[in-house]
């Protein structure tokens, strides 16, 4: 199925299908992601549409900057949390037993931030393409290579050179691990 980001209740209709722990193909405010709730069973699906290494971990999608606190009690700087919402990924302590680290991003767009608000939870989002491959930003490449693969794609037109979100670790000190979207120095 495919639907346009613009068509009326495109937001609402994710959300449901989401909730349902289905897979989407999902534009963001960088490339388009796969998206689906953050838990294993989400991340397995992710996985094997990929084919990606199953110790890779994916970023969790949050629908408001605060939220981060659910998942670390770190003292991130105020200077990176002002980047949020947008294209900024943060890796960081994380509080539940048995992780050490959690991706988390804020995204600048409106639309998904209220699909992921709906949602109730956290979503993964990972780029789409198959592991080792080139990102995909032209939509009728992602139909052609996904279309059978995930339950709903959303059309919000071709990505084409749009930059990954900028990943940084912060620990008490701060990494940059890509340079993306966010410019960091």
């Amino acid at each position: 199925m495919i639907c346009r980001k613009s068509d009326p209740n495109s937001g609402v209709r994710c959300a449901a299908l989401l909730a349902e722990n289905k897979t989407l193909i999902l534009p963001t405010d960088t490339v388009y992601g796969f998206s689906t709730v953050a838990d294993e069973a989400g991340a397995k699906r992710i996985r094997r549409i990929k084919g990606r290494d199953e110790n890779k971990p994916f970023i969790r999608l949050i629908a408001k900057p605060d939220a981060i606190f659910s998942f670390t009690s770190c003292a991130v700087p105020e200077s990176l949390l002002k980047l949020w919402p947008g294209a900024l990924t943060l890796i960081v302590p994380s509080d539940a037993e048995h992780c050490g680290s959690v991706a988390l991003r804020c995204p600048g767009d409106a639309w998904l931030r209220d699909v992921i608000e709906a949602v109730g939870k956290p979503i993964y989002s990972t780029s789409v393409n198959r592991s080792g491959k080139a990102v995909l930003s032209n939509i009728e490449e992602i139909l052609r290579e996904f279309t059978d693969d995930v339950s709903l794609i959303v059309d919000d037109g071709d990505k084409t050179n749009a930059l990954p979100s900028t990943i940084v670790k912060f620990d008490g000190n701060m990494t940059v691990i890509r340079q993306g979207a966010v410019r960091i120095d």
